[in-house]
């Protein structure tokens, strides 16, 4: 029996994400193969010893204090002694100090093998503007974008109209689940968005908007990846926060997506060269637009995807044929091979 340890929580705004993604795949994973241990970081930061229970709730006081020891194979202990040692770990952490290649840089440090892609990947795929350089270069479309920086002169509204037209798209470089992502269309919402996009990082990108269906492949591998075919998003705006997650959305999730079969190759060698270009490992969500004219643009790329019950990720793999318990099962072997 394998030694799993789950690391949830966080300290970003999808804190409670994680603990829905945590409670799902908790509940999928075959108890016969795994002895799980699960460790939550609260908002402020503090890492405590948890139990299925206190995930209904936000991480705060809940179980012991958890202390790192590096060096130790016992790296992680609470006043009651050690937690492990663990065989891997599994990273449920969505956006900042979770999905950014913070904690994948220290899960290397401290030698213990972990699901999903590595520092440098998580790192370049979680900054939206780095995504952008780095596929621009390597010939995958991308949507026309502008960088302002916190401290710095920015460029001005007309300016933005007169480049990309209405409407804009503004948000944060390093956030996910459309957290501080806004719509704009006249001034008075792109000062709010302005705003409010600088208050969750340093910076922000203006986005030309791409007129086309909203198409998503996810993509499971190491050396040799994978792709699923892709499932649509339909939403009568756009796919913010609470389209995503709110109980009273109709947003709409179409799998698999109809498309065109001329469409198809096109959409999964993007996502899987995306994929690489990054330097992603382990698993990943590549986010596409498809244009009328056949044009594919990548939005973005989610290198821990949500595991909620109405992810797409995991309902992408069981249209393939892959059950959940076995996805779970192939992202431990995949973080295992790379040790």
């Amino acid at each position: 029996m394998k030694k799993l340890l789950v690391l949830c929580g966080g300290q970003s705004p999808e804190h409670p994400i994680s603990l829905r993604s945590t409670k799902n795949i908790l509940e999928s994973f075959d108890r016969s193969k795994y002895h799980t241990t699960i460790i939550g970081i609260s908002r402020g930061g503090e890492w405590r010893h948890l139990i299925e229970e206190d995930l209904d709730i936000e991480i705060s006081t809940q179980g012991r204090l958890v202390s790192i020891t590096p060096g130790s194979k016992e790296v992680f202990s609470t006043s009651e002694g050690s937690l492990g040692p663990f065989d891997v770990v599994f990273p449920i952490l969505h956006g900042p100090n979770g999905e950014d290649g913070t904690v994948q840089g220290l899960l290397a440090m401290l030698g213990l093998p972990f699901v999903g892609p590595n520092l440098l990947g998580s790192a370049v795929s979680m900054d939206k503007d780095m995504t952008k350089r780095l596929l621009a270069q390597a010939g995958i479309g991308v949507a026309p974008w502008r960088l302002i920086r916190k401290g710095q002169q920015s460029i001005s509204f007309d300016q933005v109209k007169s480049e990309f037209g209405l409407p804009v798209f503004v948000k944060p470089a390093n956030m996910g689940s459309s957290v501080g992502v806004h719509r704009v269309s006249n001034e008075a919402e792109w000062n709010h968005a302005i705003k409010d996009a600088l208050s969750y990082d340093k910076k922000v990108l203006v986005e030309k908007s791409i007129s086309g269906r909203e198409l998503e492949c996810a993509v499971l591998g190491n050396e040799e990846p994978s792709a699923t075919g892709v499932g649509e998003v339909r939403s009568g705006n756009f796919y913010s926060f609470d389209e995503k997650y709110d109980a009273t959305s109709e947003a709409e999730i179409i799998i698999p997506a109809n498309v065109d079969e001329t469409h198809l190759p096109l959409l999964k060698s993007t996502a899987l060269k995306t994929y690489q270009t990054l330097e992603c490992e382990g698993m990943s969500r590549v986010d596409m637009f498809l244009t009328d004219d056949g044009q594919v643009f990548v939005n973005e790329v989610n290198t821990i995807p949500g595991f909620t019950s109405i992810s797409m990720y995991p309902k992408l793999w069981m249209s393939e044929g892959l059950v959940y318990a076995s996805l779970l099962d192939r992202l431990i072997e995949l973080a295992i091979e790379r040790g």
